[in-house]
């Protein structure tokens, strides 16, 4: 049976809005700045009259002060395409549960409904979703649209992802690889937000950071929310005694102690993190710290919040 969004818990996100920071190339008359002129919304500028042109747009009042013909030229708002990238590698299974819990929610229980809710407020501003799934490929791949239809549609995909992945049925992660396919498949000047752990199976950081890049140059606004376990998965807060530790990714096990790999190991995380907060502020991407066990509410509606007052 494949498990449902609980939608009551997305209804407080119904009197935000989700404003995009850089123009985008919308379709419908919506919040966001569009880099076309029309003749609709706010006034740009004015521009000399060229001979041909339609005589509608000129300005006579200017025409009555200067003696010179001037075309009024507007800024149309316009709605945005936002893709949301998830990563449903096995890592993003984490800790493992039965069945999603909110309670206490593994990493891909906490971006669905993270995504879930962003489709929500996107929806009811008129703009238009895709989502994309990857992990060792790209698992799903939707154009953003924004009718009703495919809204629903969206949800169905994600309610997929909660399934629990098994032991038996290992996916790794090659976010690097996907993001870079991705980066050239969105419509270009999109919100791409992605929900990742961002732990690359082959271990190679460096491309990680080349594909972040890309989507940059792609001219695509970014958002990453690093969903982690911070508790176990940053601190290593286990207790001091025998465990076996299995990656779900690989299989591979470890039997250790964890007192003794401890400062080793949130070293190198801590080395991680710190060079991924410094390219992602050097790529002008936001870069949001998102712990599970904080509830996706206490991470998104301050983002959304903090967001309303900038732009």
């Amino acid at each position: 049976m494949v498990p449902t969004i609980d939608k009551t818990r997305l209804e407080q996100f119904s009197s935000l809005e989700f404003l995009a920071r850089q123009v985008v190339e919308g379709f419908i008359t919506g919040l966001h700045k569009s880099p076309f002129h029309g003749f609709s919304v706010e006034f740009a500028e004015h521009r000399l009259y060229n001979s041909g042109e339609s005589v509608r747009d000129i300005d006579w009042k200017l025409y009555g002060r200067t003696d010179r013909l001037y075309t009024k030229r507007y800024e149309e708002e316009t709605n945005l395409r936002c893709q949301i990238l998830i990563d449903n590698s096995s890592s993003m299974h984490y800790p493992v549960i039965p069945a999603p819990d909110l309670s206490h929610p593994n990493k891909i229980t906490f971006s669905v409904y993270m995504a879930a809710a962003l489709i929500y407020l996107l929806h009811k501003q008129r703009d238009a979703s895709g989502i994309s799934v990857f992990s060792d490929q790209i698992e799903l791949h939707t154009p953003a649209k924004s009718n009703a239809i495919h809204n629903r549609y969206l949800f169905t995909e994600l309610e997929h992802c909660l399934a629990s992945r098994s032991l038996q049925n290992l996916h790794k992660t090659l976010a690097s690889r996907a993001i870079h396919e991705l980066s050239e498949r969105i419509h270009k000047r999109s919100l791409v937000i992605i929900f990742s752990d961002m732990f690359e199976t082959n271990h190679d950081p460096e491309a990680l950071f080349q594909a972040l890049q890309h989507l940059k140059h792609n001219k695509h606004e970014v958002v990453l929310f690093h969903v982690t376990d911070k508790n176990k998965e940053l601190e290593f807060d286990f207790e001091d005694r025998p465990f076996q530790f299995i990656d779900l990714e690989t299989g591979e096990r470890l039997r250790a102690i964890p007192s003794r790999l401890r400062e080793h190991y949130v070293s190198t995380v801590t080395r991680f993190r710190d060079e991924l907060k410094l390219r992602c502020g050097q790529y002008h991407i936001d870069l949001v710290e998102a712990d599970i066990h904080a509830g996706f509410e206490q991470v998104l509606l301050p983002y959304l919040v903090k967001r309303s007052r900038l732009f």
